[in-house]
């Protein structure tokens, strides 16, 4: 049986990497000068067939022709035109982030309203070279195992623990995020919640809304004062920071801890560094923006909410797992601390069970502190250019792990 590099390419044209594989060999070979190299222009129509297959079966043949009097290296530029880099994002995300990657790559793209399943995820990444995820999809090492080509993983969030990032780091293969856009929309949202909590809002809507609102009462949803009271803030990043701007134009006292200072925030801002304890012993309002550590995990627990005033409102922008929440739930029923105002939760979305729901002295949100349309949108864009930038043979302008570029 006479040998056929067309028959063999059309053989494996639904295995887009196999037949990209196939006709690399078969140049190589061509190009060779040895006696066993097959006759090049012997298989022109089956070539020609061949990369016509491929390149329909990836709807990418638009504006692609390939002429049978080309050369094979012709054919190779050819079909490297029609299967640009393979890209996967696992959310429907804002316009503005894919159009930036639309004429750059093949894209493909998880449309439904919850997370990607984990075996549609392993499939496509399989075949990725790039991935834009989400904080709720988990990258780790058994998911990068079966991803031999995949060369960035670029997140659209600043947070980025649903990322084994060690392993990516032993792959070679660079990690993006999205930090500083969102800082001040998150900051406006724990500032707005910290209000909210105070001042009973949801309560007092809800009794609006369910006609209970019989006349002006001197009890009525009383809450706590914000102006001129003490903010304690744990974690003083960028975000922290904005919130401690934010309290300045209410006159609060400021409080801090971290685990470096900031002496010329310090100076600016009038804002002290202290003591976690002394913190929470002080403060009427604490407000958390600490990264999700395995120091940080559970940094909130009932001997930290034992230590609060019982007037005192915590307000949870950062991470849900910071925060024990059996025990907040706990604090809260037992009237140890006044109220709480939660973004985040150990678990997402919040089961429609937890006990946290039975409470009234509780504002929940469902994790929206970057919530606007402006800081999604540069938040999309951020994350295609770092992934594209990666695929370009750059570094991306935004990497949680640099070291993978070498010195």
């Amino acid at each position: 049986m006479g040998w056929c590099v067309g028959r063999d390419l059309s053989d494996h044209r639904g295995n887009r990497n196999l037949a990209e594989g196939l006709l690399v060999t078969y140049l190589a070979m061509a190009r060779s000068a040895t006696p066993k190299a097959p006759s090049v222009p012997a298989c022109e129509a089956c070539i020609l067939n061949s990369v016509s297959c491929i390149a329909l079966e990836q709807d990418r043949l638009s504006e692609t022709r390939v002429n049978v009097g080309d050369t094979i290296e012709r054919r190779a530029l050819a079909l490297e035109t029609v299967m640009p880099p393979r890209v996967y994002v696992t959310r429907l995300i804002p316009e503005a982030g894919l159009s930036r990657l639309r004429p750059h790559c093949e894209l493909r793209l998880w449309e439904g309203d919850l997370p990607v399943p984990r075996d549609v995820l392993e499939q496509e990444a399989a075949a990725a070279e790039g991935l834009l995820t989400l904080l709720t999809d988990r990258v780790d090492g058994a998911l990068l195992d079966g991803c031999p080509g995949l060369k960035v993983v670029s997140q659209m969030a600043v947070g980025f623990d649903n990322i084994d990032v060690a392993a990516c780091t032993a792959r070679g293969i660079p990690v993006g995020n999205t930090p500083d856009v969102l800082t001040e929309t998150s900051a406006d949202l724990a500032f707005a919640l910290l209000l909210a909590t105070a001042r009973r809002f949801p309560e007092s809507e809800k009794l609006l809304r369910e006609g209970r609102w019989k006349t002006w009462e001197p009890q009525l949803l009383l809450g706590q004062d914000v102006f001129g009271a003490t903010l304690g803030i744990v974690g003083l990043g960028r975000i922290g920071e904005a919130v401690a701007r934010r309290a300045k134009g209410f006159s609060m006292r400021l409080l801090y801890s971290a685990p470096r200072r900031k002496p010329e925030l310090e100076a600016e801002l009038g804002i002290r560094h202290v003591p976690m304890e002394e913190l929470l012993q002080q403060s009427d309002f604490v407000s958390l923006h600490t990264p999700l550590t395995p120091e940080t995990r559970g940094v909130i627990g009932a001997r930290e909410l034992a230590l609060m005033k019982p007037t005192a409102v915590l307000i949870n922008t950062a991470r849900g797992p910071v925060v024990d929440q059996r025990a907040l739930y706990e604090a809260l029923r037992d009237r140890v601390i006044w109220a709480a105002g939660l973004d985040v939760f150990e678990k997402e979305p919040l089961p429609l069970h937890d006990p946290l729901l039975t409470l009234e002295n509780v504002v929940l949100l469902p994790h929206i502190a970057s919530s606007s349309v402006a800081t999604r949108d540069r938040m999309a864009v951020m994350a295609a250019e770092n992934l594209l930038s990666v695929l370009r043979g750059e570094r991306a302008p935004h990497t949680v792990n640099p070291q993978v570029y070498g010195a």
